[in-house]
């Protein structure tokens, strides 16, 4: 990674950062959460999913402020709420204030998995652009990483170290929002949305001096002048019926393979096993260590093998980690459980983890690509708050082998599609994509 582009890609990929950490961090404080107002399993999981169904609105939402003030001024309204949510979260009287300010949270987290993979997309060279989105999810990846090891190193604070646990997210929160300053717009949304060439030119420059013709001319192929007028109904009018497609699926995938589930109630399930709350804690810094060594794989191998690759090998490691741990609970046979689970975060994490937000920041034409990413962050988001709001009840009703092997079978069907379905990216100009995957209106 290297040149200004590399730079200005690394401050948009904090939000990562933050994203992960947010995510994360409500493993540690999930139980005390429910302990200190006496939620019922019901209410509990609404709390804990709350932060998610703000992620959705977020998602859903955050293509609008991206296309109609821009990029960079998102990024920057992404920091204020990810600071305004962790300080009103630790400071919450009760279930209804942290359900709103984990909601402001969850907004923020749906707004940068919409901005932030677009704005790297069109600010990187083609040749780095697998990579440098891809920081995207390593910050997410190295987010869940701080969030696991924060929580087990304030777990001994008392009754109130949950509070600790969610505060601390104000830090850096505050630390990416002053880096934000320092990046331009995205030269793409320059041209293709607001007709502003000569400023457009001059950042590409700074990118790549030699390509900015030929990018230009590429942006202007993509008919810019319907940059602006791309509405939802043309959206789903059949036009972009194959990139809709994809990124509903890879989104759909990414939570039916349980990887949340896991995450958030990672301390939890490995209490299941027997082991002690510390112990518990300990793991799920295991958890986020092998999540950040395989996605920085990932990251080395995304642009050499292809994001279809990758794919093919998180496919195949989540249908044998996944049966494994469903094994080992069914058998009795706890010992199974630990290194299947990191095994399955290893298998997410150089498979789906590595490829989700680059390949749907690549599958859409510029016009049309904050509503794309707001589509797949947005299914991503859905299926992710309802599977959270109602694990609590899952796993207290429903036995654990029943849970893995269920999230095992739906991985086989990915497996299947990722075969049959999806269109490789890799080394390919984001027009390039566009052209083969969009189509006139079906009828």
């Amino acid at each position: 990674m290297t040149g200004k582009g590399g730079s200005w890609a690394l401050i948009a990929a904090l939000a990562g950062f933050l994203f992960g950490f947010d995510t994360a961090v409500i493993s540690g404080a999930e139980q005390a959460v429910q302990k200190v107002w006496s939620m019922s399993d019901a209410l509990h999981g609404l709390a804990i999913s709350s932060a998610l169904w703000g992620t959705v609105a977020g998602a859903l939402l955050g293509g609008w402020p991206s296309d109609r003030w821009g990029r960079r001024p998102t990024l920057i309204a992404i920091g204020v709420f990810y600071a305004i949510s962790a300080i009103g979260s630790a400071l919450a009287w009760g279930p209804a204030s942290f359900i709103v300010f984990r909601v402001l949270g969850g907004v923020a987290i749906g707004v940068s998995s919409v901005t932030a993979p677009a704005y790297i997309a069109e600010i990187a060279p083609r040749e780095q652009r697998g990579r440098l989105v891809a920081l995207f999810q390593t910050m997410i990846v190295f987010g869940i990483l701080i969030a696991f090891l924060s929580n087990y190193l304030l777990g001994g604070l008392g009754e109130d170290g949950w509070r600790w646990m969610l505060g601390v997210v104000a830090a850096p929160s505050l630390a990416y929002l002053v880096a934000t300053f320092k990046i331009p717009e995205s030269p793409r949304w320059l041209y293709a949305h607001m007709g502003r060439e000569a400023e457009a030119r001059a950042i590409l420059a700074q990118i790549n001096p030699a390509t900015v013709d030929e990018t230009l001319a590429a942006i202007a192929k993509e008919a810019v002048a319907d940059a602006q007028t791309i509405s939802w109904g043309r959206f789903f009018s059949g036009e972009f019926r194959r990139p809709i497609m994809l990124a509903f699926l890879i989104a759909f995938f990414n939570q039916l393979s349980g990887v949340n589930a896991i995450i958030y109630y990672a301390p939890r399930i490995f209490e299941l096993t027997g082991a002690g709350a510390s112990t518990a804690l300990l793991a799920t810094v295991g958890i986020g260590l092998v999540n950040m060594v395989f996605t920085l794989a990932g990251l080395a191998m995304i642009d050499r093998a292809g994001r279809k690759f990758l794919m093919y090998v998180g496919s195949i490691g989540y249908i044998v980690s996944l049966g494994m741990t469903a094994w080992g609970f069914a058998i009795g046979q706890f010992a199974l459980v630990l290194p299947f689970i990191f095994a399955f975060i290893a298998a997410h994490a150089i498979g789906q983890g590595a490829v989700i937000w680059v390949y749907i920041s690549e599958i859409f034409p510029s016009a049309a690509r904050a509503k794309g990413q707001s589509l797949g962050a947005g299914t991503h988001w859905v299926c992710a708050a309802a599977l959270t709001q109602v694990m609590p009840v899952i796993l207290s009703h429903t036995p654990p082998a029943a849970i893995f092997a269920g999230f095992a079978l739906i991985m086989v069907l990915q497996l299947i599609w990722v075969r049959a379905a999806m269109v490789e990216t890799s080394g390919r100009s984001l027009e390039d994509v566009a052209s083969e995957l969009s189509g006139p209106p079906v009828g």
